[in-house]
């Protein structure tokens, strides 16, 4: 006789063998806004028996969509992406029927330490494997229904804690602007390079340029290449800093010193650096922001 109670056995990578019953299959969201991430962790986790992944989703409508679809039990969820950030997306649900969030992050010291200090789960990214094992085996231990009431309730905390704000109840957060915890996280920009990538802040950016497929960098006197196209770029950079003023230029608006007009309709900026960028007429409405 066959049990229905089969099991399945996979290697993590790290010589240790998983035992996997087939009754608790983790079905499995992943939701961000690079593809380059989502194809990576979904290729790590399509190594691991126990996972089943259900979509992804490139931004918050997109993941609240499949949430109500597909009811996951898991959803890697991350928190800076245009539109509704990942914690407008956690206001959303429903706190009976929400699935276990890990959080993708890329905030600083002080912000992980309020995910520890809370036993919330969370990842940092760049994605390290071994984080990734550690993080998906607490989650096997919290599936019971009184362990998700817990990771509820330490979601909140983690919320109160970083917004500086008490929130005792899912509801409470209908009464606060939730994208304003998301400013709290750290802009910073990832800047790759083969197998490397540097995490830049986006404040210490000066311009970028566009050189075919390829952008041009400038920070603190030094250039970095990265393989994107301007479009690409401009859904990761923070508005309040970066600014497109060309085609081929973004620029650090909080870096501007002088601005020229020109005889054609176009400004010529300056930053604090002396480098001269050039505002053209199509993004004459960006002048707002240096007024």
């Amino acid at each position: 006789m066959i049990s229905c109670r089969a099991q399945t056995e996979s290697n993590l990578g790290n010589g240790e063998t998983l035992t996997v019953d087939n009754h608790h299959i983790l079905k499995t969201l992943i939701v961000d806004d690079e593809s380059l991430a989502r194809r990576g962790l979904s290729h790590r986790l399509n190594n691991i028996a126990d996972i089943e992944i259900v979509g992804e989703a490139q931004n918050g409508r997109e993941a609240l969509e499949l949430i109500a679809e597909k009811n996951p039990d898991l959803v890697f969820l991350d928190i800076q992406m245009p539109g509704i950030s990942g914690f407008e997306v956690v206001q959303q649900l429903d706190i009976n029927t929400m699935p276990v969030i890990l959080f993708l992050t890329a905030y600083d010291e002080y912000a992980v330490q309020a995910f520890e200090a809370n036993a919330l789960d969370y990842i940092l990214k760049p994605i390290d494997e071994e984080r990734l094992n550690q993080v998906l085996e607490k989650v096997r231990h919290s599936l019971s229904q009184k362990r998700a009431v817990k990771h509820k309730r330490l979601l909140l905390d983690l919320v109160s804690q970083i917004s500086g704000e008490p929130i005792s109840r899912f509801s409470d957060l209908e009464e606060r602007n939730i994208a304003d915890l998301v400013s709290k996280e750290p802009s910073r920009l990832a800047i790759r390079d083969g197998g490397h990538t540097t995490w830049m802040d986006q404040d210490d950016i000066e311009w970028i340029d566009a050189a075919g497929d390829y952008m041009c960098v400038q920070a603190k006197g030094t250039t970095y290449i990265m393989r994107k196209t301007m479009k690409e770029l401009e859904k990761e950079l923070d508005g309040t800093i970066l600014q497109r003023i060309h085609r081929s230029t973004i620029v650090n608006i909080r870096l501007v010193r002088e601005m020229e007009s020109h005889i054609n309709g176009e400004y010529f900026l300056t930053l604090d650096s002396g480098h001269r960028v050039k505002l053209s007429r199509t993004y004459k409405d960006k002048l707002k922001l240096f007024r």
